[in-house]
């Protein structure tokens, strides 16, 4: 029976081929007569494991030497403790700027509040996030600590396509990101960022992991009430290791790694081969949206996000349909786990349904689903 297709904006569906190394060398890693999940994380062959990772994860982003990767834990939620923990010392005042497009970025600043003061620049709030702000209309402090902002909001599906030259806005700040839900789907100016943080189990590998980008001139300014063991400059003196990392997630985003370096696609490679199917993804579903009379993305076409695509049901009134126990929407979610669509329903904040697009699903996914949304509106 052929594998289902896993929509799941996370933990999401992983490449086949890495879930089968996996398993190969469950019990016994290269040779040496245990698997990872049982090695010293301070032992010789772990330590292989993490320096390959980070050397496929640097040759991936194109991540710059005087930048500084960590294999952190907690999640990206932890670390919007941790980014302020570390950050917000900068500034006499402990000054903060969030750009609010979606629930993450929401959640962002609230967190950031317990730590700093929090100034919200711009938000979408008003129009339901299905716009990003203009940055010419950003109300930036000149000297913030940071400015933080979420790059795909995996919940609204709103994406920064291209990143804020905060510079260019009057603000001499470094620039936060959490990119989360889009990592690796796309090349990152690292001119523009200071410090990139994203959970792994969305585009990376299993939950567990969390990986942090941070430039070298932003260590060393934690907060007196920052743990130890949330020390940025602590964990990259140490290697990650001030504590036992999460060493399975580790290997298992190492082997993702490799196998995104190998990825071709229109004569493209790696990161390039990825946006470029990506685009291709997203395009199929969308147009399949737009050229519907049953189906609603809200979201303005000019930031829509090529990984998290949340679409809505018509009533037979033409009202959207958010409630996920509407009749219309379970039989839809009914249908498509009949075909092997799996994790179709949107998030309990918005209703609705979400279609996440990461690196792992094949392009063969997002046409059977788009056959069966056809389907299922002739029928409707």
């Amino acid at each position: 029976m052929p594998r289902p297709y896993n929509f799941s904006a996370g933990p999401a569906t992983m490449p086949e081929p890495v879930l089968q190394q996996a398993a190969a060398e469950m019990l016994d890693w290269h040779g040496c007569g245990m698997g990872v999940m049982e090695m010293s994380h301070r032992g010789v062959h772990f330590g292989e494991i993490l320096a390959q990772a980070e050397a496929d994860l640097r040759a991936l982003l194109a991540i710059p030497a005087h930048f500084k990767v960590l294999f952190s834990q907690g999640g990206a939620l932890a670390h919007n403790a941790m980014v302020p923990l570390n950050l917000a010392g900068r500034h006499p005042q402990r000054a903060i700027d969030v750009v609010v497009t979606g629930a993450w970025s929401q959640k962002s600043a609230q967190e950031a509040r317990r730590y700093g003061d929090v100034h919200i620049a711009a938000s979408g709030q008003a129009d339901g996030f299905v716009r990003i702000p203009d940055p010419a209309t950003w109300q930036l402090r000149s000297q913030p600590a940071y400015v933080h902002l979420c790059s795909n909001e995996t919940i609204h599906g709103v994406e920064f396509h291209t990143l804020p030259d905060l510079a260019a806005l009057g603000c001499d700040a470094p620039l936060v990101i959490d990119f989360s839900s889009h990592v690796l789907s796309r090349p990152i100016d690292w001119s523009r960022v200071g410090l990139a943080f994203g959970g792994a189990q969305k585009n990376i590998g299993p939950a567990g992991l969390t990986l942090v980008v941070v430039r070298e001139d932003l260590l060393g300014h934690a907060l007196p009430i920052c743990p130890t063991v949330f020390d940025y400059k602590v964990q990259s003196e140490q290697q990650s290791m001030a504590n036992t990392p999460p060493t399975y997630a580790i290997y298992m985003a190492g082997l993702v790694f490799r196998w995104l370096l190998a990825q071709q696609e229109d004569g493209l490679q790696g990161v390039a081969a990825m946006e470029a199917r990506a685009c291709k993804r997203a395009q199929q579903l969308y147009d399949c949206i737009d050229r519907s009379a049953l189906y609603v993305n809200p979201v303005h076409p000019t930031c829509r996000s090529r990984m998290n695509v949340p679409f809505f049901l018509r009533g037979d009134d033409g009202q959207l349909l958010r409630d996920p126990t509407h009749p219309r929407n379970q039989a839809f979610l009914q249908g498509a786990q009949a075909r092997g669509l799996l994790q179709l329903r949107g998030h309990k904040a918005v209703g609705g349904m979400r279609a996440s697009l990461y690196n792992a699903m094949p392009l063969a996914g997002v046409e059977a689903l788009v056959e069966y949304m056809q389907e299922f509106e002739r029928r409707a």
